[in-house]
């Protein structure tokens, strides 16, 4: 696939631009950090589309809320508990590739786009809102905005979920330009990159966009119980979120920013020597 083809910042992650970087020595890096983990106890949010619970590929949800505008509510949205259905796809696509990776984990839905795949500013601040306030250690967001009017907003949310234990797993745009919270230092942030083992990450010296995981002609879940083939960081993002959950469920202290760490020791082009 040329690079024309690509997710924007894919290509700063192509083997021939990769500089080594130096990271923490940890023991037996993967065997430490990912060894028989499971995701059991870790409960992670999908703000996306919607989700099918009853995918085959997602393997149920421990609950689901939708997020609806409401003028008459002071947050400017209200939250609709219970089941829905994915309005695209592409929530059971980010879903799926969590439940792959993270068997255990307790996968919640968060839907805050519409038919279109598109939503309102205020709905994303209110799903990261939400899953922060609910005990959401892993919060996935293969969505952004590019709306300036929302940069304050969605940074202050960002951070209180970054200081209360919350990890924001945020896709970068597939298109070029800024968009949020995907930029935060709060967050981690992933675009996509070709290969087919799901646990590789390389990250990029040359941030805002930090990591990388696979996302280039992926199979992944989609809408009516189907499957598709699709390329973009937004599947990157979830493969990073599932690996999060790994890490969360065999070592749970650790806080954001540890995490951070940990996932750059575990990155192809890390140098631990």
């Amino acid at each position: 696939m040329s690079a024309t083809h690509l997710p924007e910042w894919s290509s700063a992650f192509d083997d021939d631009r990769l500089a080594r970087v130096r990271s923490l020595p940890l023991p037996a890096r993967r065997e430490w950090a990912l060894a028989g983990a499971t995701g059991e106890g870790v409960d992670v949010a999908v703000v996306d589309s919607g989700v099918d619970a009853d995918n085959p590929r997602v393997g149920g949800l421990a609950g689901s809320v939708a997020l609806v505008t409401d003028a008459e509510d002071p947050r400017g949205y209200r939250v609709e508990e219970g089941p829905h259905t994915d309005l695209v796809g592409h929530g059971n696509a980010c879903s799926g590739i969590i439940r792959s990776l993270a068997p255990r984990a307790r996968l919640h839905s968060v839907r805050v786009l519409g038919a279109n795949l598109r939503g309102r500013g205020v709905l994303l601040r209110g799903g990261i809102e939400w899953s922060v306030a609910a005990g959401m250690r892993v919060v996935n967001l293969s969505l952004s905005s590019k709306s300036d009017l929302m940069y304050a907003d969605l940074h202050r949310v960002t951070d209180a979920a970054y200081f209360r234990g919350a990890l924001l797993v945020c896709a970068a745009n597939n298109s070029p330009g800024p968009t949020y919270p995907s930029e935060f230092a709060s967050v981690v942030s992933v675009a996509a990159r070709a290969g087919d083992d799901p646990l590789a990450l390389a990250y990029n010296p040359h941030p805002p966009v930090e990591f990388a995981a696979r996302g280039i002609d992926l199979d992944v879940a989609w809408a009516d119980g189907g499957s598709t083939v699709a390329t973009g960081n937004s599947f990157a993002a979830p493969h990073v979120s599932g690996l999060t959950a790994l890490l969360l469920s065999k070592h749970p202290w650790l806080t954001p920013f540890q995490v951070k760490a940990v996932l750059h020791s575990l990155c192809d082009n890390a140098d631990v020597s």
